[in-house]
């Protein structure tokens, strides 16, 4: 038979994801994408606790915070184009009056915070090893917030350096939660802006330190999920990308994400998680009128056949899914 493209191949994960446990993830868009996805579908799941983040440096200061349970003072925040904006938080999190913008990220910090600490898995997904440094404090920024070039430089992390920096990371997390997973994974997603030849650089600084990491701690504490080979293998193929060329197209985040769904949740969570998919399938269906009696009965059945799942699956907390489906039968 011929096979017409390169397949990935992907171990099962040693300590599989569960509906029964929390889940923390932090890094690129594409970590958003694969969040958002389980988030959909109730799963126990915490994205970006400090907004989108691309690179290691500032992916492992929102982790020290979180480690460190620290929280945001005034004088952390500053004010650019009309809002209260922090370097080390994604501008979803800005906003125009101060006490509000530091209100909501602290409570995040404090959130995510708890989450780890009860959480089975972390998973990270790196985006790109350029920062932007601040040239006055030099402080290596997660986002810029649309603030002048000149404000910042613009600089490659080293191997070494990432590395020393992350296997702090992991002794204080694995030292705060000794049985944690970490899951390591590298964006598809180019960074083009960079030029073509330093993404490639970047992308290669990132599979050395994961690979170093992996050696460092052992596999059984830190495993790895291919995203970027599956993309970059075995799609293979500008159709899969959104009109920019460079974000993925949704047929390929679902793709990965039903890869990702194989290799890393427990068989329980394969059976719900589809199971959820056609609940969600019907509830998406929008009627010409919510209060007829035809769309209120199919209502019924999704609800009949979500507390079935329950029952099936005792301990598993779906109330969400229940929630959800009571507000529409009441709009």
């Amino acid at each position: 038979m011929i096979n017409f493209r390169t397949e990935v191949p992907i171990p099962k994960a040693n300590k599989p994801i569960s509906y029964r446990k929390n889940i923390l993830m932090v890094g690129s868009c594409f970590t958003e994408n694969i969040g958002n996805y389980l988030q959909n579908h109730y799963f126990p799941v915490l994205t970006n606790p400090c907004g989108i983040l691309y690179n290691p440096a500032s992916m492992a200061e929102c982790i020290d915070s979180l480690v460190r349970e620290k929280q945001l003072v005034a004088s952390d925040l500053f004010y650019a184009n009309g809002l209260w904006n922090s370097y080390h938080f994604h501008s979803r999190f800005s906003h125009p009056d101060r006490d509000t913008a530091l209100s909501t990220m602290n409570h995040s910090l404090q959130t995510a915070s708890i989450r780890l600490r009860s959480a089975s898995h972390l998973f990270l997904t790196f985006g790109t090893s350029w920062i932007y440094r601040e040239n006055v404090s030099k402080t290596i920024v997660g986002n810029c917030h649309k603030l002048p070039a000149n404000t910042f430089s613009h600089e490659r992390l080293s191997v070494d350096w990432m590395s020393e920096l992350w296997e702090e990371r992991f002794n204080q997390l694995f030292n705060l939660h000794h049985d944690l997973q970490v899951v390591l994974t590298i964006s598809p997603i180019r960074h083009l802006k960079d030029g073509s030849y330093e993404n490639q650089v970047s992308k290669s600084s990132l599979f050395l330190l994961v690979d170093k990491l992996i050696s460092r701690f052992g596999a059984k504490k830190i495993g790895y999920f291919p995203s970027y080979e599956l993309v970059m293998d075995e799609l293979r193929d500008y159709r899969f990308y959104a009109s920019d060329l460079l974000h993925l197209s949704e047929l390929a985040t679902l793709f990965v994400q039903e890869k990702f769904n194989e290799a890393l949740l427990d068989a329980e969570g394969n059976s719900i998680i589809n199971d959820i998919g056609k609940l969600i399938k019907t509830l998406s269906h929008k009627p010409f009128q919510t209060n007829s009696p035809p769309y209120l009965e199919a209502l019924n059945k999704v609800e009949e056949a979500a507390k079935m799942l329950i029952t099936n699956h005792p301990g598993v907390n779906l109330n969400d899914l229940i929630i959800d489906i009571n507000q529409k039968k009441g709009s």
